[in-house]
């Protein structure tokens, strides 16, 4: 792979290119589509790791993904000013910060309500509905998309096929924006197959012949039937990620008075050890734990974007060939890599065990059952070319111009309904859900 392909400006959807604007570059653009997209602005009300909760310090997906946005805008222009002698004429570290960030802030897009535990529950009833034989009409391939249910895949979608454009070009990307997107550059059949990170994949069916386009623009090597190796600076928005929800995991596990403050700030002190600033130095006893916290993290942040960086540049020659083995955080120094795997054990062990959140993700099953029981039984009765009942027609009629038609494939069909269901709020999915079952408010 070179910089110059992979920095491709060209957008999917649009074959004649957009006339430049005075100090804004497409990459800008990029950065302004998903700001302004809808299903940008419904992560306000999306699960992170905590319930959506009246705690207006915890984080939801959205304030999440804004701070992986900061932090992988400061990696991509970081690891540019690093690499100014080997990018194009053309480009400047800005460029490569803003498409970084871009990415940063889609990486999330096509999450469904309740976070991983709503993507777990779609994947569950889908594996009960093969079972009863709803998945016969389609494909292995078709199939594996809904049993292996992935917000990476459905983002994919969100991006290229559901906002602005519909179905020609979706947002209209740059091919550079759409490559760091793609942390998974692969359909459903190596979702267990690549060893990286389980049940993994970054593409529908439906959206295959997108992902071809894309590859062959940015010119990624052909990895296998249906998979590409990964754009090289897919690796900063991934530790961006890792670095923005292991240590914020701490923050919000303090709000929830499930972790004291020492604790938290002796992971951090291993990492930043002397390089403390003066403002942390002079707070006493009477500063709230909240500030502390929000200077010490912050220095935090800096040493960890500073050691991706310097990993990324270390392991260029194996990002360029497309055979990285692992993440960057696996190949930043010690203390770095130490502090982010520190944080995500603590956050495993000391806060995903909360009771509310695991009745929260309880929830969640209910809730994405009630739903695609309802969507998917008028979908079926509609393909079987029986008469709509009034209950399956009502349901049908929820989804406005984007319900299903008669004489569409039931593949195409259960996508919709994907569409419609994974891009709605927690709050949303569970007032429609208790609705359906009659038990929500008049």
């Amino acid at each position: 792979m070179d910089w110059e392909t992979l920095l491709c400006r060209e957008r999917l959807g649009k074959p004649v290119a957009g006339s430049d604007e005075l100090g804004r570059t497409p990459f800008h653009k990029d950065h302004d589509r998903v700001i302004f997209s809808g299903a940008f602005r419904r992560l306000g009300k999306k699960t992170q790791v905590h319930p959506v909760s009246s705690n207006d310090h915890i984080h939801t997906r959205l304030t999440h993904s804004l701070e992986v946005g900061c932090v992988g805008r400061s990696l991509g222009m970081r690891v540019a000013e690093m690499l100014r002698d080997q990018l194009p004429d053309w480009c400047e570290p800005a460029d490569i910060g803003v498409i970084v960030q871009a990415a940063c802030l889609a990486h999330d897009i096509g999450n469904p309500p309740y976070g991983h535990s709503g993507e777990d529950a779609i994947r569950h009833w889908f594996h009960q509905a093969n079972q009863r034989g709803w998945l016969a009409p389609l494909t292995d391939a078709q199939r594996l998309d809904f049993l292996s249910f992935e917000g990476n895949a459905q983002g994919f979608r969100v991006l290229t096929e559901l906002e602005y454009h519909q179905f020609e070009g979706g947002m209209r990307l740059t091919y550079a924006t759409l490559g760091a997107y793609l942390k998974y550059p692969w359909t459903a059949r190596h979702a267990d197959s690549q060893g990286y990170k389980k049940q993994k994949f970054g593409c529908y069916q439906a959206e295959f012949p997108l992902l071809e386009q894309i590859a062959e623009k940015l010119g990624l090597p052909l990895q296998a039937d249906q998979c590409w190796a990964r754009h090289p600076l897919v690796y900063l928005v991934e530790a961006a990620d890792d670095i923005c929800y292991g240590l914020i995991d701490l923050e919000d596990g303090m709000e929830m008075e499930l972790l004291d403050y020492a604790e938290v700030e002796e992971v951090l002190l291993q990492l930043v050890g002397d390089d403390l600033p003066e403002t942390y130095r002079l707070l006493g006893p009477q500063d709230s734990t909240r500030r502390k916290l929000a200077i010490l993290r912050g220095k935090a942040i800096e040493h960890l974007v500073n050691a991706a960086a310097e990993a990324f540049i270390n392991q260029q020659d194996a990002l360029l060939a497309g055979d990285l083995k692992g993440d960057l955080v696996e190949h930043m120094h010690e203390n770095a890599r130490r502090c982010v795997l520190t944080a995500k054990n603590m956050a495993r062990e000391r806060i995903f065990q909360d009771k509310r959140k695991t009745l929260h993700e309880i929830g969640a099953y209910s809730t994405l059952e009630t739903l695609l029981d309802a969507f998917c039984g008028a979908v079926n009765e509609q393909h079987a070319g029986l008469h709509l009942s009034f209950k399956h027609q009502r349901i049908l009629d929820l989804m406005g111009n984007n319900a299903p038609k008669p004489g569409w494939d039931l593949y195409r069909s259960y996508m919709r309904v994907i569409d419609f269901i994974a891009g709605m709020t927690d709050l949303y999915a569970a007032d429609m859900a208790a609705r359906i079952r009659g038990v929500g408010p008049l």
